[in-house]
């Protein structure tokens, strides 16, 4: 007896739509019916695909949000090739500009961020899955590439919140921009995003209580 052959197409529009509306409304308030209708499937097509709407919730996040994640470290660790150990506003500036001038277009970058809004404010195990697979190695690397330009009185404990501290600057200028447009009177246009990458830096390094690149040279 042969296997019956997945329909990927379904599948994929099942994770397609269903990552749009857990964005729009987060996973509690979205119902399997509106997800397979947004979809044009079966009502039985994300059990059959998934094994219920936790498993496709967790899917969005591993062959979606995971992904894309994995492109902005990407643009980050390609920003600091070549340096064998880059300093800190070489490294603050390479995550700025990854998030707000790097490879995710305008529509991924509301999705990735609503997404992940709504985790946040109603944790599911998704947020587990991230902190393990994205987070948690993400946060070490940054650790260990600044921890060589802060001085010893800088403890772990103050290096880890500083890291978060400028995460949360990063992510706050990424996701919200309109209400920045409107405080500041600017678009996000180039010279803008610039800006900010300049300004996250400057406010970074004096917060981290480090050197830069300048400073640090004889």
């Amino acid at each position: 007896m042969t296997e019956k052959p997945i329909d990927n197409t379904t599948r994929l529009r099942l994770l397609k739509k269903a990552e749009i509306l857990f964005a729009e409304k987060g996973f509690h308030a979205v119902g399997v019916r509106e997800i397979t209708k947004a979809a044009k499937c079966n009502l039985a097509a994300v059990n059959y695909h998934f094994g219920g709407k936790m498993n496709l919730y967790l899917e969005v996040f591993r062959s979606r949000w995971v992904p894309r994640a994995r492109r902005i470290r990407h643009s980050f660790e390609e920003a600091l090739q070549g340096q064998e150990s880059p300093f800190i506003d070489d490294v603050v500036g390479a995550l700025a500009h990854a998030f707000l001038e790097g490879p995710l277009t305008d529509e991924e970058r509301r999705c990735h961020s609503q997404l992940m809004y709504r985790e946040l404010a109603n944790p599911t195990g998704a947020l587990d899955l991230l902190a393990e697979n994205v987070m948690q190695p993400f946060f070490m690397k940054l650790r260990n590439l600044l921890r060589p330009h802060l001085p010893e009185a800088i403890g772990d404990d103050r290096l880890l919140l500083g890291i978060i501290s400028i995460i949360a600057m990063v992510i706050h200028f990424n996701f919200s921009r309109e209400a920045v447009s409107r405080l500041t009177g600017r678009t996000y246009d180039p010279a803008f995003k610039a800006r900010l990458v300049e300004h996250i830096t400057e406010f970074s390094l004096k917060g981290l209580g480090g050197m830069n690149q300048q400073e640090q040279q004889p």
